[in-house]
Parts: structure tokens; C-alpha cells; sequence
């Protein structure tokens, strides 16, 4: 060093900025570890990932982190007046550095159950963990985390006493008051950052709300800026563009005819026609035997797809040759346990208690019964639409837990292979007798829902298959392959389906029809994982009958099965609603983004917390309000359908509360 002691470069503020520099170098590595904040991944689809995004990221994140920074060292310096600024650093380094690298790994140890870039969210959605699940099987880690938080209380005192035994300098109040001028400097950079960027419009604000300091300290500032009491201020995600009236604020129920725009997107709701659930319809007894079966996760360009020159769904194939095959099929949120709900009961946002193809089967003197891959129990699914309580025979991964295909036993984790699910319909329906009265199987197979892969998966197009630990977009060709290979071999568990109902001699009576939940997308545009785009990848699936439906044509959603097949085993003809597939992400009532799926621009949608409005044909987006008039007409539209939804079920809520069983209910 030339002579010059190194102590000159272990300055008080040096040290303390290299405490500074190892926090954000450590969140903002595992921030994107994790969520994939910068480079994308599973379940990411808002990455901050152009220019100006990360320079107005960068703006915000080190903003916060010197506001907060600048107040801790404040508080230190005052407690440790008398002790000295060495006292004071220490203090500091423990309080900025440790609490907030401690608090990182709280925030983050629930999601390593799951995987290095998952959201725990994001998984709990796709029924892959719960809460119960992550604490269960992160109790190891949580009781480590204890034992660090003791082990950092005694090193936080132990330095503390030598620094004021050893080091002991005075801290002037000249740089007590400097110190107050950049606290009040920082403090009003950081709120000016807050208000700012989330009307940017851009993903920095969803990267942002990622960082502990910014979202923890701008959910206190919206809730502080909420003058008119409706749960919206000005910093948030959604900012209150009217912070004094109660009856305007983002997605706030639009009320029709009144004259005023309440949620600030197409004017005031003028209503649109919208699908009408159809009422209880009971089939007539001793008709056709019903098998419905659910590919999870599976794309709508199933139908045709083809690797190495070979079909991968060859029996989904044939179904369609013989009968009928309508892609694209939309689901309406994308998320297995709604999607489910949607199909059975025929309704957007069904309640326990409406009608559902269990309820009106069983009525019909149908056996009902359930070989499930997954815990139908899980996201009230069972509950829902009566499941439970009218199947003969429930087979789900619950009960078979023991026969999991992946050693997980949280419920949401639980996997059964189809090979040990067409065992247990040998064992209850594997003889003709057992069908002398009419039957409902309902059947779930989880070869394609992620990780893609399980032992006993036959490597048709995929050898050797993508390991869950190596899915990333750099593999995205193997995963890909291990994808279809998965849904490959959902398809050959179907025809071995079929061929068990032909040597049954049930086939010519019994309706078949096969279909997907939702879609999934494969790393296109950066993102894997369904639910979090509306777009015909993540959202669009397929449905394929041995029945021939001539007025039945694509787009169709999936709340149109129960229609579709009641009118089947009915005897009466299909005809196709004019009404556009509906989607939303996030529930119906505050969502994130609405979509439908139109015949001229394909699937459009609109990000109601950034007002960014995207169209399949031709492919791109654009802010709402620079839309050309054609665009915002069908975006208006769009609006107009989500606020007719929503109008809707709140009448029919507000009629159901009116209604004297209703009211005595509620006395009860």
C-alpha cells in the first residue's frame, strides 16, 4: 500500500456502505434466485428486464435501502452519543445487516421445500403446497433459524461491549444534525420513488414490491394515504386516483346507469348479454354411461402435436377421427382447482351448493365415481361441487397416498400415477356387471402438471427426461420433450381406458370425453407455468368427444362441458353461445388481468394495475389509453363483460340475501 496504513480505507462510512453493499448484493441475488425478478422463470411474468426498467428499479431499490439505512444509523448514533461512532457502527452493522439478512431468509426459507424458483404463491395455486405443508416441512429450517437468532443476539452483544470498551470516540452533534438533514433528504426521495413508480406502468413496480424495504414500507404509506377509508392510497400497485371519494377506486364494483365510472376503465357499465348458468337438469334414469377425463396442465395444440414424425396423443387422435375435438378450449382462470369447479358445475365462479354434474347424475340414479391423481379434496374442490358426498366410489391421492409417485405427503404435492388408478377401476368397475345401471367416472390423470416427470413414465420422446432441478430456460428443448413425453403417456393410460370400456361391452352406450384444465406454457416468451399470462398457451386447452357435435364449435370454455354433455346424455343437440370465452387472473371480484378470446384480434387482455392492454393478432400490447379506436372498443368490451360478471353475481348475492330462507339462515 505504498507506506499508507490500511486502517486509512477502514473508515467508519467505508465499512458501513460494505455493510450496505453485501444486504442489496444479497437480496437481489436471491430476489432473482427465487422469482426470477430480473431473468424470468416459473411462475414469473413480470421480469425487469429492458433498460429503463432497471434503471428506474436500480432509482427505487437503492433509494429505499438508503432511507432505511440512513434511520438505522441515526437511531445508532444517538443510543451510542456517549460510547462513540465505533459503538455506533457495530450496533448498525448488526441492525441494518443482520435484521435484514435474517429477515430474507425467513421471507424465503418456506420456498425451498418447493424448488430454487418457484413461488410459494404461485405453487400454493397450482396445488402444489399450502401453508400447513411449507411450515410442516420447513420446521428443521425454522428451528435453525431460532438457533441463528441466538447465536446473533450473543455476537451482537459480545462486539458491542468491545467496541465500547475498546474503541470509544464521541459523536459530535454537528454530525447529529448532518444526520438529520439526509434523513429528512432520503425520506422524502424514497415516498417521491413510492408515488412515482408504480404509474410508470411498467414491471419495476412488481420487481420492486419483491424488496423487503419497498413493499413493507409502501404498504404502510398506502395505508396511511387512504383518506377515504375504500382500502386503496397512493403508493400501492393500484394508486387511488381519488383519495377522497369512497365510491371510486380501483376495481370497485361499477354500478350501471348511475352515471359515473367507479372502476375507472370504459366510462360508466353499460351491461352486456352474458352466459346464464343452466339450471338443475336432470338426465332421464337408465340412459348412456358418462366418462369424463381430465389431462392436467395439457396445451390445446395436443391434437396433431407431433415429435420425431410420431403422434404424442395418438388415442386422443382417434377419439377425435371418430367423434368430435374442439380447440381451443379457454379456462377461465387457468389454476387447476377452479378450472375443475368450472367444469363440473358450468359456472364462472360456482358456490358449494349449485348444481353439478355429481349432483344431477346421482339424482339420476347414476353411480358416481372418482379415480383421482391428485387430492380432490384440495381448493374445496370436493365441496364445491359435491363430490364427495355423492360418490359410490372416491379413489384419490389422498387414499392412496402410499402410492404417491414423488416422496412429498404434503396434500398438495400428493401425485398417483394412471397405471395404479386403472387398477382400482379393475377392482370397482373391471366386470359387466358392474355396469347394469348407468355409471359417471370421473377420472384425473397428473402425468403432465410439473415437475413433468415421475419414475415409471415410459421415455417415449424424451430419454433421459429433464431432471426437476435442471428446468430453466437454458434446457428448455429437454423440457419441451419431457413435457410431451408426460402427456404421451397420459394419452396411452386413456387408450388403454378405452379398451378396457370396448371389452367391458360398454363402449357403444357410454359417452367418453376427454379435455385439459388449462394449458401451459413452455418457456415461450421466458415464462413456464400456467395462470399468470392470459394467452392461448397458458390458458387454452382441448376437449375431445366419441359423440359427433356439429353446432358445437371453437372457442368454447370450459363451463360449457356441463352443458354440453347433459345435453348428450339428454338426447338433445348442442347449440354454440354467441358469448366469447371469459378469463381472469385473480379472483373474479380483484383481479390483476382480465382476457377473452375474440374472433378478430384472438385472445386480448388487460393488466388492470398497469392498464397495459395485449392482442394476439397481430401479436402486441400497448398502453390503454394510446389504444387506436378499433383496440379500444374491444377492450371496452372486454371491460364491459368483467363489470356485467361481476354485476351480476352481486344481484344475484343481494336477491339471495333478500329471501326469507336466506334471512332465517342467518339468524340461525
Amino acid at each position: 500500500m505504498n507506506g499508507i496504513p490500511v486502517s486509512r480505507f477502514l473508515t467508519r462510512p467505508v465499512l458501513a456502505f460494505a455493510v450496505i453493499g453485501l444486504v442489496c448484493v444479497v437480496e437481489l441475488a436471491i430476489a432473482d434466485r427465487k422469482y426470477g425478478v430480473f431473468s424470468g422463470g416459473f411462475g414469473q411474468s413480470s421480469a425487469v428486464d429492458t433498460a429503463p426498467e432497471i434503471a428506474i428499479f436500480l432509482a427505487g431499490y437503492f433509494t429505499s435501502q438508503f432511507a432505511i439505512a440512513v434511520t438505522i444509523w441515526g437511531l445508532c448514533a444517538r443510543l451510542n452519543r456517549r460510547n462513540g461512532s465505533w459503538p455506533a457502527l457495530f450496533h448498525f452493522s448488526f441492525a441494518y445487516g443482520g435484521l435484514n439478512l435474517g429477515l430474507l431468509n425467513a421471507q424465503y426459507q418456506l420456498h425451498s421445500y418447493f424448488s430454487d424458483v418457484v413461488d410459494f404463491a404461485l405453487l400454493k395455486q397450482l396445488g402444489g403446497g399450502s401453508i400447513k405443508d411449507a411450515l410442516l416441512f420447513s420446521k428443521d429450517e425454522i428451528a435453525l433459524g431460532v438457533a441463528a437468532l441466538a447465536v446473533y443476539l450473543l455476537l451482537w452483544w459480545g462486539c458491542w461491549r468491545v467496541a465500547r470498551r475498546w474503541f470509544p470516540t464521541a459523536i459530535a452533534a454537528s454530525q447529529l444534525s448532518r444526520g438529520s438533514k439526509l434523513l429528512t433528504i432520503s425520506w422524502l426521495a424514497f415516498i417521491a420513488m413510492l408515488a412515482i413508480v408504480p404509474r410508470t406502468g411498467s414491471d419495476t413496480a412488481h420487481g420492486l414490491n419483491r424488496m423487503l424495504a419497498w413493499s413493507k414500507i409502501g404498504t404502510l404509506a398506502d395505508l396511511a394515504s387512504d383518506f377515504d377509508g375504500d382500502n386503496y392510497g397512493l403508493f400501492g400497485l393500484r394508486n387511488d386516483a381519488y383519495p377522497f371519494d369512497s365510491t371510486r377506486y380501483p376495481l370497485a364494483l361499477d354500478i350501471p346507469g348511475n352515471g359515473i365510472d367507479e372502476d375507472g376503465y370504459a366510462g360508466d357499465l353499460s351491461p352486456v348479454a352474458i352466459p346464464q348458468p343452466l339450471p338443475e337438469s336432470v338426465p332421464p334414469e337408465g340412459g348412456l354411461n358418462l366418462v369424463l377425463v381430465i389431462f392436467e396442465s395439457t396445451r390445446g395444440d395436443v391434437l396433431g402435436k407431433r415429435l420425431n414424425g410420431k403422434l404424442v396423443a395418438p388415442n386422443l387422435a382417434a377419439l377425435a377421427a371418430s367423434g368430435t375435438a374442439i380447440a381451443p378450449s379457454y379456462s377461465h382462470v387457468g389454476f387447476t382447482t377452479e378450472s375443475l369447479k368450472s367444469i363440473f358445475s358450468g359456472r364462472l365462479v360456482p358456490r358449494r351448493g349449485d348444481p353439478s354434474l355429481f349432483t344431477e347424475l346421482k339424482k339420476a340414479g347414476y353411480g358416481i365415481s372418482v379415480f383421482s391423481g391428485q387430492p380432490e379434496d384440495f381448493g374445496d374442490i370436493s365441496a364445491t361441487v359435491g363430490m364427495r358426498e355423492n360418490a359410490d366410489i372416491f379413489v384419490d391421492a389422498e387414499r392412496l397416498k402410499d402410492k404417491r409417485a414423488f416422496g412429498f405427503a404434503a396434500q398438495g404435492s400428493l401425485l398417483i400415477d394412471e397405471a395404479i388408478l386403472l387398477n382400482e377401476f379393475d377392482k370397482a368397475l373391471g366386470t359387466p356387471e358392474a355396469w347394469n345401471e348407468p355409471q359417471f367416472v370421473y377420472m384425473n390423470f397428473q402425468s403432465p402438471h410439473y415437475p413433468y416427470h415421475h419414475e415409471g413414465v415410459p421415455r417415449r420422446f424424451a430419454d433421459p427426461p429433464v431432471e426437476r432441478s435442471a428446468i430453466s430456460a437454458e434446457n428448455r428443448e429437454l423440457v419441451e420433450r419431457t413435457y410431451w413425453n408426460a402427456v404421451a403417456n397420459a394419452d396411452a393410460r386413456l387408450g388403454e381406458l378405452i379398451a378396457r370400456l370396448k371389452q367391458l361391452d360398454v363402449w357403444e352406450r357410454t359417452i367418453l370425453a376427454v379435455s385439459g384444465d388449462h394449458g401451459e406454457a413452455l418457456f415461450e416468451d421466458g415464462f413456464l407455468g400456467h395462470g399468470h399470462i392470459i394467452n392461448q398457451r397458458q390458458f387454452a386447452t382441448f376437449f375431445a368427444v366419441n359423440r359427433k357435435l356439429r353446432d358445437l364449435q371453437a372457442p368454447i370454455a370450459i363451463s360449457d362441458y356441463r352443458r354440453t354433455l347433459l345435453g348428450l346424455l339428454q338426447g338433445k343437440a348442442e347449440t354454440r353461445r354467441s358469448q366469447p370465452p371469459f378469463m381472469h387472473i385473480g379472483s373474479l371480484e380483484a383481479p390483476s388481468t382480465i382476457g377473452m378470446a375474440t374472433k378478430e384480434y384472438g385472445v386480448v387482455s388487460l393488466r388492470l394495475d398497469t392498464g397495459k392492454a395485449c392482442f394476439q393478432r397481430p401479436s402486441h400490447c400497448a398502453n390503454y389509453s394510446k389504444l387506436n379506436a378499433p383496440e379500444r372498443e374491444v377492450i371496452d368490451k372486454l371491460v364491459a363483460r368483467w363489470g356485467t360478471e361481476r354485476w351480476s353475481i352481486s344481484q344475484a348475492a343481494t336477491k339471495r340475501s333478500d329471501e326469507p330462507e336466506a334471512i332465517a339462515a342467518n339468524i340461525r
